[in-house]
């Protein structure tokens, strides 16, 4: 024993400095105190000796900067420069523009939660709730989406005139410029009640509001261009769309062919120096009805007409649609989601240079403009919608399980529609609180990059689950396309959002950890951005002090990693309430898994770890389920931690923690240096993965309120179009739900007595009437049974058509020798 306790003195204190992550010159003296203490206590000497040499050479050459600098950090630096993976234009920019919030929090493996818990509950200003409760409701009142999708494919124009009128367009625009001057909170809860009704209408008014002339013309543009071009958009005088994407060039957008060369042309009846561009872009929202387009370019000065950079770079314009040269194509038809979306062309299209966005300051610099804007954008837009659609499905088909029976039994009972409903609940509620997270962020004044693509990828990958579970709970109802399905058209349209602003493959295996454990991580920049210094001598002053500090980070981080691993994250201080404590606790440990994981990737493979997408996305799903897990807690306690939402809060957490394990299991598995991963999965993983999927009882718990009516249920509900009027069906279910349980022991009574009275009638009212005369159910219950009979109707009740209602109406514009039979021979 006295042989060992020099040594086990020596580890103990420095597993517990590394923890609480003391100073090295704490750990040094601590040490060495102990290890006097161990000497006088009669441990043996030459154990004591070696273990105060090894406390000496660690500290001695660290603590001392004059040998510490020219012996490691300026040999480190150098090997560092070399190793240094270069950036792409693209990856550089990304990093630039981006900016750190909470997220970054995650990276340290020690994350004050205080920080999250003390922002601001995101409240809507009275105005922008007025907006909502008025111009909005009355919006999606206006709103048939069957007419929208089925008949006129597109917007009737009452639609366009109102939300022109109302200024949907303008909800980024300032009120100096004639818009609504609204916060990132507001724009989602407007394109979130929307989405509930109607995915084309969402798009509508969503995308002028996010990456398009107005935002960058808010951010970028010159005096003259706002005050010309704001106020006409801020009144759909003006409809924009925002050329990017082209057949070449997709999510890499920093290689797009398409070409501006500066010259002189002719403009309103003037020879001036401007842009001849060259362009074939497609996918573009808006394009059709477009009056002014915003064009993405690559600019060329071959002749030197505004300055010695031939390659300009990318570059961002305004084209007015009736500029010379610009062409409009033919819509596209997206999976019967029949938003305004086509192409545009143009060949040598002559601009001025005061059409540039910003001016020709602001030329080359189109991507950094984008990357801003698209970080604003994508936190908003996309997300909205998938919250909108997973919220009113949750609540919609919660009441459809109840009131639609089976063998005597409501749908929703069976154990097998429960599992989806607990899917469809938990997975509402996650949304729901990941979509307001980012929207938050953008009011505190964040540039979100890595939150957004956070919430774009999860937000429309979960709101597709949502949507798939609830085609199989509402069955036919589904499929048949009508007035009265609320889920088919959610359905079709399901892949869209996961194609658009970055497809979510690509969002998941670079953009998320890619962009994460750079723009986030407490130390990488700081040592990237020293080992860039020209300067070599303050290169090393720079570097020393945070390749320093990152190690001490990397050597607490593996001992959190194993501490959490061994008690499975149960001891330790955290915050929220004795329900949440345990939550809180838990992501200290992936935390501390993910920082860890994070450095051992980026020290093992370097530049070749952009190339491991399979382990840049599984550490991506990692981060994106703290992050959303964070903002789950943040929502539970913004709203007064409300015990009733305590299982949807459980069954997201457990989900998301579940997932969190796979995704650590699968990168170490898989990590391409073998030994690597196994020391790492004993880190992590000392007991092996102990994270559980929601189980049945909790998943019982979370269809049970999705099934009645309940404060919980409201509250995932909130902000979503339930009035029940002619052009919403699934508000019409969602109503009938209190009438459907009341009268659902007058059932269970009236169906006994058929069953055991041997009542003869066959017909329903017949069978009622009989039931009267014969007291087993008053008048007033047989009022109750007709209207629950009238109410499941309406809830089961699909549509058909006649075969020329079916026919697109261009089939009558054809020759009759060009038409195919009506019927088959």
């Amino acid at each position: 024993m006295s042989i060992v306790a020099p040594f086990l003195a020596f580890l103990l204190v420095g597993a517990f400095a590394a923890y609480h992550r003391l100073r090295l010159a704490y750990w040094a003296a601590i040490t060495a105190t102990l290890l006097v203490a161990c000497w006088l206590l009669g441990a043996n000497p030459t154990a004591t000796a070696i273990a105060a040499v090894i406390v000496a050479l660690i500290a001695v050459p660290l603590l001392i900067p004059a040998l510490r600098k020219p012996l490691i950090t300026a040999p480190m630096l150098k090997f560092f420069r070399k190793v240094l993976p270069p950036l792409s234009q693209t990856e550089r920019i990304a990093l630039e523009t981006g900016s750190v919030g909470f997220e970054g929090e995650l990276f340290t493996g020690d994350p004050d939660w205080n920080i999250l818990l003390n922002y601001p509950k995101p409240q809507l200003t009275a105005e922008e709730q007025a907006f909502l409760d008025g111009p909005v409701e009355e919006l999606c009142r206006m709103t048939n989406d069957w007419e929208i999708t089925h008949i006129h494919a597109d917007l009737p124009p009452e639609l366009w005139d109102f939300i022109k009128k109302n200024k949907f367009f303008g909800m980024i625009i300032p009120k100096e410029y004639g818009g609504l001057g609204f916060s990132a909170l507001a724009h989602h809860k407007v394109i979130q009640k929307i989405a509930s009704v109607s995915s084309v209408v969402s798009s509508t008014v969503g995308v002028p509001n996010s990456l398009g002339p107005g935002e960058l013309l808010n951010h970028y543009g010159t005096q003259e261009q706002k005050d010309y071009y704001l106020p006409r958009l801020a009144i759909g005088q003006e409809v924009p769309c925002f050329g990017l994407t082209g057949p070449f060039a997709g999510s890499d957008a920093t290689s797009i062919p398409d070409y501006g060369i500066v010259c002189k042309g002719d403009w309103n009846g003037a020879n001036v120096l401007g842009v001849k561009l060259t362009f074939d872009k497609r996918y573009i929202t808006l394009a059709p009805v477009a009056s002014l387009i915003g064009l993405a370019f690559r600019m060329y000065d071959p002749d030197g007409l505004i300055g010695d950079t031939q390659d300009i770079g990318i570059s961002l314009a305004l084209l007015p649609r009736e500029t010379p040269g610009v062409e409009i194509g033919r819509r596209h038809f997206p999976l019967n989601s029949p938003f305004q979306n086509g192409p545009i062309h143009g060949r040598e299209v002559f601009i001025p240079l005061s059409q540039l966005i910003g001016g020709v300051e602001m030329a080359g610099k189109g991507w950094n403009m984008l990357n801003e804007c698209l970080a604003v954008g994508r936190s908003i837009t996309l997300p909205s919608t998938a919250s909108g659609g997973a919220k009113a499905g949750a609540v919609v088909t919660g009441a459809y399980a109840r009131i639609r029976k089976q063998f005597g039994l409501s749908v929703g009972r069976f154990e097998g529609v429960e599992e989806a409903l607990a899917r469809i609940g938990g997975k509402a509620y996650a949304i729901s609180a990941l979509s307001q997270a980012t929207a938050a962020a953008v009011d505190r004044g964040d540039v979100p990059s890595v939150p957004s693509a956070i919430a774009k990828y999860h937000c429309t990958t979960m709101s597709r689950e949502v949507i798939s579970d609830v085609m199989d709970v509402v069955g036919g109802k589904g499929i048949i396309l009508g007035p009265r399905n609320f889920a088919g058209r959610s359905w079709q349209a399901a892949p869209i959002a996961i194609t658009v602003e970055g497809a979510n493959i690509m969002t998941r295996s670079l953009l998320i950890f890619g962009q994460g454990a750079i723009l986030c991580h407490p130390w990488v920049m700081k040592e990237m951005k020293a080992a860039q210094n020209p300067d070599f001598k303050a290169g090393v002053e720079e570097f020393d002090r945070n390749l320093f500090g990152h190690i001490g980070f990397a050597i607490s981080n593996a001992v959190r990693s194993f501490w959490f691993g061994l008690t499975g994250a149960k001891i330790g201080s955290a915050p929220g309430d004795d329900y949440t404590r345990r939550y809180f606790r838990k992501l200290d440990r992936y935390s501390a898994n993910l920082a860890l994981m994070a450095d051992v990737s980026m020290l093992m493979l370097g530049g070749k770890l952009k190339f491991k997408e399979s382990l840049s996305g599984r550490l991506g799903d990692v981060l994106s389920h703290i992050y959303m897990t964070s903002a789950m807690l943040k929502r539970y306690h913004d709203e007064g931690a409300p015990q009733p939402d305590q299982p949807l809060l459980a069954w997201a957490f457990h989900d998301s923690v579940h997932k969190i394990e796979l995704a650590l299991s699968a990168a170490l598995r898989n990590f391409p240096i073998r030994p690597v991963g196994w020391l790492m999965w004993a880190l992590i993983f000392p007991w092996g993965r102990r994270a559980e999927a929601p189980g049945d009882r909790l998943g019982h718990r979370v269809a049970a309120l999705l099934m009645a009516p309940n404060e919980a249920r409201d509250r995932l509900a909130h902000g979503v179009f339930l009035t029940p009027c002619a052009n919403n069906p699934g508000g019409r279910i969602a109503s009938y739900l209190a009438t459907a349980i009341a009268a659902e022991p007058v059932e269970r009574k009236f169906l006994k007595a058929l069953k055991t009275k041997g009542i003869e009638a066959l017909d329903y009212s017949a069978q009622l009437d009989e039931g009267v005369r014969e007291g087993w159910i008053t008048v007033e219950e047989r009022k109750q049974l007709e209207e629950l009979r009238a109410i499941t109707l309406e809830t089961i009740t699909v549509d058909d058509f006649d075969v020329h209602e079916l026919r697109a109406a261009s089939y009558y514009d054809l020759p009759q020798n060009k038409r195919q039979p009506r019927e088959a021979a």
